[in-house]
Order: C-alpha cells, then structure tokens, then sequence
C-alpha cells in the first residue's frame, strides 16, 4: 500500500525557512493559561507574570482576563448586546426548568433594561 501523503500537493509542516512570526495575542494567552494552569511549575509561572507584566505595564494575577490586563475599561455588562440579553431574559422567564425565584429575577432584570 502506497504512502499517500508523499503523493498530497498539501504541505504538511511550515518549512523552517518560513519567516513567520508568533501571534502576540496568542502568546499572551499561553502566559495566561500557564499562571491559571495547577499543573505549571512555579518557574514557570513566574516567568509568564513577568512577561505579562512587562507587557501590559500593570501587575497580573491569575484572576485578570484578557480584556482587563489589556486595559479594555468596560465591564462585561456593558459589552453584552442589549437584545441577547433580553433574549436570553425572555427564555429563563418561559423555561420550565427554572426555578420561580430564577424566573422573578430574570422578570426583575427584563423590565430594568427596558
């Protein structure tokens, strides 16, 4: 039986010739990952706050997001589409599933945003 990937017109690696550099979002969210991860060595940890920290110009933690580090000022309130959140409002309200006191505070909410 024939090998068919030596026959394929698909490259199957980048070419270490390749002048191709790192996304710097994507990095950022690999420090990210390794100062949440439990199984990251404390070294390595360390070094990703500090690469976050030279970057974003503000200390960091586990618990800041992206958006927060990056310096985004709006709260996840304000990013949400409106008509999503009445949306999702309306169907915990008509959800058999939900509790009263769920569905009250979803009634609650739904009239505060209109």
């Amino acid at each position: 039986m024939t090998d068919q990937d030596n026959y394929s017109d698909i490259q199957q690696e980048v070419p270490a010739s390749a002048d191709i550099e790192p996304d710097p979002e994507n990095v950022y969210r690999g420090h990210k990952a390794t100062l949440s991860n439990p199984n990251t060595s404390k070294a390595a940890k360390e070094h990703s706050r500090k690469v976050l920290e030279s970057e974003a110009d503000e200390p960091v933690n586990a618990s800041n997001n992206v958006r927060g580090v990056r310096g985004d000022t709006k709260s996840q309130d304000e990013q949400k589409d409106p008509g999503n959140v009445a949306r999702g409002l309306k169907a915990s309200i008509n959800n058999q599933n939900i509790s009263d006191q769920a569905r009250e505070k979803a009634k609650e909410k739904l009239s505060n945003l209109q």
